[in-house]
Formats: C-alpha cells, structure tokens, sequence
C-alpha cells in the first residue's frame, strides 16, 4: 500500500501541475522537444498522470492503471536522457532522471503485484 499510495499521490500532483500551469504551455514545451501532435500529447500526458493517479490511490484498476503510467514514465526517461540529455543523478545544469527511472519501475512493480489487501480492487475481488 505505501508504494501505491505515494506513487498515486506524485502522479496526481504532476499531472494537476501540468494543468495549473496551462495545458498549452507543456504542449510548447514538448513540441520544443521535438513531440509529434505536442498539444494533444500534453493532455494525455497531464490526463494519465492525473486520472491514474487517482486510481492508484484509491486502489481501483491498480494492475491496468500502471502499465500506461509505466509507459509515460518511460517516455519520460527516454526523453530526459536523449533529448535534453541530463546526467542520471543530475547537475547543476540539469535535473537528472533517476525519479522517473524510479517512477517507472514502482508502476511496473504494481502493475504486476496489485494494489494490496487495502484497496478497492481488493474489495472487488
């Protein structure tokens, strides 16, 4: 329950982030980064982190929820290592992408474990 409660709540609050801060904004960001259909991508970037991190935290479709998280936090990943080219654990130019690798590995960790006995899914069972 720990890995899914605080994976749910730091993917809700960068998703939520992402539409604080204006959709438009992160869709520049990655048509910067070279993202094809970069608007439409940061909706379902901002709406993933932040429908699945409801999810997550509430323990309710936990092994379907993770794998697109796990697939944006690959994205992630990829895109922090090759198209800014950050370092791993970062510097003083750039943040690194240790969190994500990190992110990635927990959604696939619940995607193939469940949410755990204290869970709607659990409930559902």
């Amino acid at each position: 329950m720990p890995l899914r409660v605080t994976r749910g709540a730091i993917f809700v609050v960068s998703g939520g982030g992402k539409f604080r801060r204006g959709i438009s904004r992160t869709g520049r960001w990655f048509q910067g980064l070279g993202f094809p259909f970069p608007q439409a991508t940061a909706w379902l970037v901002a709406s993933t982190e932040l429908v699945g991190g409801a999810l997550l935290l509430a323990g309710l479709f936990t092994h379907w929820v993770a794998i697109p998280l796990a697939l944006n936090m690959v994205a992630a990943t990829w895109t922090e290592k090759y198209r800014i080219g950050a370092p791993f654990q970062g510097g003083e130019q750039a943040h690194g992408y240790e969190l994500t690798v990190l992110m990635a590995g927990a959604a696939l960790a619940l995607a193939l474990l469940g949410a755990g006995p204290l869970s709607l899914d659990a409930l559902l069972d």
